[in-house]
């Protein structure tokens, strides 16, 4: 586990590459129990605040949503101290309201992907956490004040529909999630928002809107080259708003720290050791573990 530590993290999406402004810069390879994370971790001072940044798709875009270490990336941000993480990720809109070049704070999740490895329990260990709220509403809150105060039109709520990919949506597929009532679509907020809970983090996503997905007929269909202009539009915002939400962070006073503290089922005595060594940056952070009730049914 590494010597150094971090109080909020930044996982940064497609076009986002790197934190300015970052003082004591210093790259850490972590070598985890689930493979090697997305990229070298960045770690520095934004302001007072000991941040930790991660490509989710490596340096220079390398790695398909389908193919984010995503365990890897969460248990190397656990072991770093990690206690707020801010996603920031390219997505389509699927609301007429919700242009391109707007942001999105959602505060809530459909999961469409298929056969991602989403969570840090089994081989021995039962848990099954609360995630009827997937997204921490203090973190959130606070992402989006700092989105509107930068002068970014930004919306507050909304369901983030999280596709398998790599290809965009076909024109049903849009039809079919907006008439759910979702506001955007991309893919990768799953499972990183469940693997955060796990590991007793608060998560919150900036999504910056970069097209109409695929439903908009007064709209070119999406393309990586729309993506990518407006993303890199975008990135300049993204970045002032995660400086400012750097120097604002929300006391943990929310329940995502003790998300573990009533979802562990097994009791800890008949938990295998090699297990409990490979999650010990998530067990470590939760006091009741030890406490987990004994199940005889």
């Amino acid at each position: 586990m590494s010597d150094a530590r971090a109080t909020m993290a930044v996982i940064g999406g497609s076009g986002f590459y790197e934190i300015d402004g970052l003082a004591d810069v210093q790259r850490v390879e972590i070598d985890t129990p689930f493979g090697a994370p997305s990229d070298a971790i960045v770690l520095g001072k934004l302001g007072a605040t000991p941040m930790a940044f991660l490509p989710r798709h490596g340096v220079g875009h390398r790695i398909l949503p389908s193919e984010i270490p995503q365990r890897a990336n969460i248990w190397a941000l656990a072991s770093l101290g990690v206690e707020h993480v801010l996603s920031v990720s390219a997505v389509g809109s699927l609301r007429e309201e919700i242009a391109p070049m707007d942001m999105v704070v959602p505060d809530q999740l459909i999961d469409r992907t298929q056969g991602r490895a989403s969570t840090f329990f089994g081989r021995g260990i039962v848990g099954h956490i609360a995630f009827d709220r997937p997204f921490c509403d203090g973190l959130s809150d606070v992402v989006s004040r700092t989105a509107s105060d930068a002068g970014v039109k930004t919306h507050r709520g909304g369901t983030y529909v999280v596709m398998e990919g790599p290809a965009f949506s076909t024109r049903a597929e849009s039809d079919l999630h907006r008439s759910w009532g979702a506001s955007i679509i991309g893919m990768t907020a799953l499972p990183e928002a469940k693997l955060a809970r796990e590991a007793g983090m608060c998560y919150a996503t900036l999504a910056c809107v970069t097209d109409y997905d695929t439903w908009h007929a007064d709209h070119d269909s999406v393309t990586v080259e729309m993506i990518v202009r407006n993303l890199q539009r975008n990135v300049g915002n993204a970045k002032r708003i995660v400086a400012d939400v750097a120097t604002s962070l929300p006391s943990r006073t929310c329940a995502c720290k003790d998300a573990l503290a009533t979802a562990i089922i097994t009791p800890m005595r008949l938990v295998p050791d090699d297990v409990k060594r490979d999650l010990a940056p998530i067990l470590s952070r939760v006091r009741a573990v030890a406490a987990a009730p004994e199940v005889t049914a």
